[in-house]
């Protein structure tokens, strides 16, 4: 009887089924995997669109200038003091007074010096009688040569000893060098006062300087008789107009500034001398440049941009025209557009075309003044751009609009107490 032998796969060849069933079974787990995650994502809703402020480009009428910080300093200022020391016995001069040139501010005790000064006077005009007697016995003969022109030199010496009495006397008189406001007076009579001792500080406030400085690289934009504008915080929402009067010659080798004078008429004397003040100089013809807040533009290594907004469909045509002008001068790779597409049909759906989005442009920008800034080429008038909210935005990225809190957009700022 023939018996039936059965044949057994190989080991090789069940070892290949199992690793196929295992690839298999990973693949469907995968592709479950995959399907639940795209599932999900679809499911997910879009990002609302980010709040930012807009802010329209305008044109302005800009007056070029330079801007400095400087000190007021008095036409004409002293720290009066005698040169001697002596007792009080008068101040003619109150705190904060006008005085006139060459008004008695003060006096020291003189009656001896006043005193010696009528003995010499005294001994002078009969000096001078015994001269005219000499004078004329000489013509006479009656008298020698000798004796007149000792009588001559006996009157040169009392009238020298006069004149330097004098001056001791007006030692002890302090009067004004010139007209002016006198400072706080804190003699009195009574005080003995050391010589140099400061009595009271005397101020030529009409006109008035202000010294400030400016880099050497604005040197040519400077010339004397330029208007410059004056502003401080002593005085908010008011301005000192004057003249630009002189220019150092020399140039700071330290700081590579140089000292600038300027002349303010200041007739109703408010302005004192030591304040600090901004200084601004005109410079230049008027010009009319297109304006922006700062806080509209983003600077970045690579350039300023913008994010005009517009709505979709003015975005999509143009990059269109873009793509379209792009496209005329480098053509076009098929696989890099068809990769471009499909990765573009991945993303969320898109915006409806009249949604609102922002596109971004590339300016250049010029002088700023204030919280202002020119913008002198990538922009148009009229045109609305971010003016906050920049970081959270990408291009084409939608937008929505809330102008209730603006940020400050003031040619001339200035501080705030909050």
């Amino acid at each position: 009887m023939q018996t039936r032998v059965e044949k057994k796969p190989s080991t090789a060849k069940r070892m290949l089924i199992m690793i196929a069933g295992v690839l298999v079974l990973i693949l469907i787990i995968a592709g479950l995997k995959v399907w639940s995650i795209m599932k999900m994502i679809s499911s997910f809703k879009p990002p609302p669109p980010a709040v930012v402020t807009t802010a329209k480009a305008t044109y302005q009428d800009w007056q070029p200038e330079l801007r400095g910080i400087g000190t007021l300093r008095a036409l004409r200022g002293a720290d009066l003091s005698l040169d001697i020391a002596g007792l009080v016995t008068a101040v003619n001069v109150k705190s904060g007074a006008e005085v006139k040139q060459g008004q008695l501010l003060l006096q020291l005790r003189d009656t001896e010096d006043v005193a010696q000064l009528r003995q010499l006077e005294a001994a002078a005009g009969l000096a001078e009688v015994t001269y005219e007697r000499a004078q004329k016995e000489a013509v006479s003969q009656v008298i020698s040569k000798a004796d007149y022109d000792q009588a001559a030199a006996d009157l040169k010496v009392k009238r020298a000893a006069v004149e330097q009495q004098r001056v001791n006397v007006s030692k002890k008189q302090l009067r004004a060098p010139f007209a002016g406001r006198a400072g706080i007076v804190t003699i009195n009579p009574g005080t003995y006062l050391n010589a140099g001792t400061v009595v009271v500080t005397l101020q030529q406030l009409d006109p008035i300087y202000v010294d400030f400085r400016m880099p050497q690289k604005n040197l040519a934009e400077l010339s004397v008789g330029q208007s410059i504008a004056l502003t401080l915080d002593a005085f908010p929402g008011k301005s000192f107009t004057g003249t630009l009067s002189a220019i150092s010659p020399k140039v700071d080798t330290d700081t590579r500034n140089v000292q600038i004078e300027g002349k303010v008429p200041n007739p109703d004397r408010i302005l004192t001398p030591g304040m600090f003040v901004n200084v601004s100089v005109a410079s230049g013809a008027q010009q009319r440049l297109l304006t922006l807040p700062q806080t509209a533009v983003v600077y970045n290594p690579y350039g300023e941009t913008v994010y005009v907004v517009m709505t979709k469909a003015q975005a999509d045509k143009e990059q269109a025209a873009e793509a379209a002008k792009a496209a005329a001068e480098v053509p076009a790779d098929p696989k890099e557009a068809k990769k471009e597409a499909k990765a573009a049909g991945k993303g969320p759906p898109p915006p409806p075309p009249d949604a609102l989005v922002v596109v971004q442009r590339f300016v250049t920008t010029g002088p700023t003044r204030g919280d202002q800034v020119a913008v002198l080429k990538g922009l148009t008038e009229g045109a609305e751009v971010v003016s906050s909210g920049q970081i959270k935005l990408k291009n084409l990225a939608p937008i929505r609009i809330d102008n209730s809190v603006q940020p400050l957009d003031n040619p001339n700022p200035r501080p705030q107490e909050q």
